[in-house]
C-alpha cells in the first residue's frame, strides 16, 4: 500500500520519517514504511504522564527492530494554549518538523481518526474547512493511512507481534476526542445501521474537493482586489458569499492575522455588505503583544496593529 502512495504522492522521495507513538496505529505504519523507503523514526515525548521516557525508548526500540534506519525521541515542553490537547498537538508538530531534516513526515492517522475530525468540526459549527478534515497530502505531513480503519492496524501488529503501548488519555473521557469515539460514533452506527465512519470520511473529502476549488478562484480573486495592503471593496463585493470570505480570508492571513474563526470573518465580511459605520473587527494576530483589527476605510479594507 504504501509503495503505491508513495509513488502518486512522494514521486522524487528518496527517503522518510514516521511519527512514532507507539501505538497501534503508527507501530503499523512503522512496519509498512520501514519495508518500502529508508525510514527514519521521529518519536515525541511530551511528558505528560508518568513513565512517557520509559515508552519512548520502547518506541525507539521497536523502531529500530522493525528496519527503521534510524531514530529519535525528541522531548517537548507542553503549553497551555487552546486547552491540553491542541497544546500537545502544537508542541508535537512543532518538534517533528524541526527533527525531519527537510524529509516529508508519515503520520498515522486512520479513517476512524478522520470521522472524529469531521464529527469535532460539526460541534465547532466553523464552516467547511473544518468539516473537509484532514487531508493525505498536506507538505510535509503526509497520511497514508487515512482509508485504513483502525481495525485493520491493530490486527497488523497482532498479525506480526508487535506489542503496542495503549495510551491511557485514549480512555480518559475528559477528553472530548475520546468520548466520540466511545459513545458518540458507536450510538450513531446503531441508530443509522452502520457505516458512519466512512461515510463521514467520504463527506470529509467531497468538501475538500470543492473548498479546494473555492480557494483557488479566491486566490485569483485576491490579487486582482488587493493594493497595497489594502483591500478594494468594489472589487470583492459582488462576489458570491462563499468566494467573498475566503478572499478575505486569504488577505487576513497575508496580513498577519492567525487563528481565524467563522465569526470574525463573518464580521469582517460586513464591513463590505453590511457597513453601517461600524467599528473594525478585532482577529487573533500572530505578533506577540499585538491586537490586530480589520476595518473599512472609505472604498478600502485596511488593517490597524495596536500594542497590548
Amino acid at each position: 500500500m504504501l509503495a503505491g502512495f508513495a509513488a502518486t504522492r512522494l514521486a522524487d522521495t528518496q527517503s522518510w520519517c514516521v511519527a512514532l507513538s507507539g501505538g497501534p496505529d503508527s507501530l503499523a505504519l512503522a512496519a509498512a514504511s520501514a519495508a518500502t523507503l529508508p525510514t527514519t523514526a521521529l518519536i515525541v515525548d511530551h511528558g505528560l504522564q508518568r513513565g512517557s521516557a520509559a515508552v519512548a525508548l520502547a518506541a525507539y526500540r521497536q523502531a529500530l527492530d522493525l528496519g527503521c534506519v534510524a531514530a529519535q525521541v525528541l522531548t517537548v515542553e507542553v503549553g497551555q494554549a487552546g486547552g491540553p490537547e491542541a497544546a500537545a498537538r502544537t508542541a508535537r508538530y512543532a518538534a517533528l518538523d524541526a527533527a525531519r531534516s527537510g524529509a516529508p513526515v508519515l503520520l498515522a492517522h486512520t479513517l476512524d481518526d478522520q470521522a472524529e475530525t469531521v464529527l469535532l468540526g460539526l460541534g465547532r459549527g466553523s464552516g467547511a474547512r473544518s468539516i473537509a478534515g484532514m487531508r493525505a497530502s498536506d507538505p510535509p505531513w503526509f497520511r497514508p493511512l487515512l482509508d485504513v480503519r483502525r481495525s485493520a492496524t491493530h490486527a497488523v501488529c497482532a498479525e506480526l507481534g508487535l506489542p503496542a503501548w495503549d495510551d491511557p488519555h485514549n480512555h480518559d473521557h475528559r477528553f472530548t476526542r475520546v468520548r466520540l469515539r466511545t459513545e458518540v460514533l458507536p450510538l450513531l452506527e446503531d441508530v443509522l445501521g452502520g457505516g458512519v465512519a466512512e461515510a463521514l470520511a467520504r463527506t470529509a473529502a467531497a468538501l475538500r474537493e470543492d473548498t479546494d476549488a473555492l480557494d483557488g478562484l479566491a486566490v485569483a480573486e485576491l490579487a486582482v482586489a488587493v493594493a497595497g495592503g489594502a483591500l478594494e471593496i468594489s472589487a470583492i463585493d459582488e462576489l458570491p458569499a462563499a468566494l467573498r470570505r475566503r478572499v478575505i480570508r486569504g488577505w487576513l492571513l497575508a496580513g498577519g492575522a492567525t487563528g481565524l474563526t467563522d465569526g470574525q470573518l463573518r464580521g469582517v465580511d460586513a464591513l463590505v455588505k453590511a457597513w453601517r459605520g461600524q467599528g473594525g473587527v478585532a482577529v487573533g494576530c500572530a505578533r506577540p503583544n499585538t491586537r490586530l483589527f480589520a476595518e473599512r476605510r472609505g472604498s478600502m479594507l485596511a488593517l490597524r496593529f495596536e500594542p497590548v
